[in-house]
């Protein structure tokens, strides 16, 4: 993996010295409007400030199509060429949206991420993997491209209301898993109502460098990658769902309830210890409430489910845990199966 991660709440000086170490014909840097107001002013770094900002909808409802054509149109405006420069100042459809425009226009220029919240920073902004919804289904057009740098921070968080802190803290909680029972333990003790930011970012770090190990061993998703998507078929699904109604849920939302299902499912069929999966649903009932369904969802959620990326040949396909840390990709799941997980899923959740 090339890609270079660099972990500082000092994000001024680390920015004008990444900037300045590289050479590039025009600087553009593309926000969200919130980051715009919120973000941008409190970077005192002199090369961004003489950069074209380009500025796109907030939110998943623009991570689409027209915003991205938009994104290319202002590129073009200012003249960017192949030796120009992206740096995407934002959350993760900043960073999914600006890193698919870039990876793509004039087949491709370089790009930067700097994720300015706490799920961008451990899942988006991080891995190559870019590009935008279409057709009501997440991120069904894009492509592998890494951002050349990547500066994590917490300085910013503390602009971000609480669900979206909990949202980040969904992908951190998956990692944990994936790494070890005592990362696992760690996250659930650590204090989300009274956040220490600098003890954040070594957390983050951890979780950040989980993902990076994966992602080095299997850039492309053949096979071990494929261990991120864990709580990821359930969650797309609820998420899609969500959407579909016009009453969309913020991605980690989904990713945590995704756990509890997909967490049920390692039980069900790999023996994924009751105690962990218990103490998983009261962690996450206690602070992401439950995503409301009932049986009569089943159907279209399972539709889903068979038309996620993960599926090869329409099965439904899960990333489940025989523990903390001992993870198997790649397994189908059948109907009856999911109906009987997402049946303990409601009443784990008290629904």
């Amino acid at each position: 993996m090339s890609q270079n991660i660099v972990f500082t709440n000092d994000i001024d000086n680390t920015l004008d010295n990444l900037l300045a170490a590289k050479q590039f014909s025009r600087l553009a840097v593309v926000v969200d409007t919130n980051t715009a107001q919120a973000v941008l002013p409190l970077i005192e770094c002199q090369a961004l400030k003489q950069a074209s900002v380009i500025a796109i909808g907030p939110g998943d409802i623009n991570k689409n199509l027209d915003t991205l054509v938009d994104v290319w149109k202002k590129l073009e405006a200012m003249g960017a060429t192949r030796k120009s420069l992206v740096v995407n100042l934002g959350g993760g459809v900043v960073t999914d949206l600006g890193g698919f425009a870039a990876a793509t226009y004039k087949r491709g220029i370089p790009f930067v991420n700097c994720p300015t919240t706490l799920l961008s920073a451990v899942d988006a902004a991080v891995g190559g993997k870019t590009g935008i919804n279409f057709n009501g289904l997440k991120n069904e057009i894009g492509c592998f491209v890494e951002a050349t740098d990547v500066i994590i921070t917490t300085r910013f968080f503390t602009t971000l209301p609480a669900v979206e802190l909990k949202s980040g803290f969904a992908e951190m909680l998956k990692h944990s898993m994936l790494s070890s029972h005592d990362d696992f333990e760690t996250l659930l003790d650590f204090d989300l109502a009274h956040v220490d930011y600098e003890r954040l970012l070594q957390l983050l770090k951890t979780s950040v460098l989980v993902k990076e190990r994966i992602v080095r061993e299997d850039p492309h998703e053949q096979g071990l990658r494929r261990a991120l998507n864990l709580g990821h078929t359930v969650g797309h699904a609820l998420e899609s769902m969500a959407l579909h109604k016009g009453k969309p849920v913020p991605h980690g939302y989904a990713v945590a309830w995704g756990l509890v299902a997909e967490a049920v499912l390692s039980h069900m069929t790999m023996h994924f210890p009751s105690t962990d999966l218990h103490r998983l649903a009261h962690y996450v009932k206690a602070h992401y409430g439950a995503f409301y369904i009932t049986c009569d969802d089943y159907d279209t959620l399972l539709e889903l489910m068979h038309h996620d990326k993960k599926s090869q040949n329409g099965e439904i396909n899960c990333s489940l845990l025989a523990s903390c840390g001992n993870v198997k990709v790649n397994n189908t799941i059948d109907d009856a199966d999911m109906k009987a997980a997402l049946d303990i899923y409601r009443d784990l959740m008290g629904i």
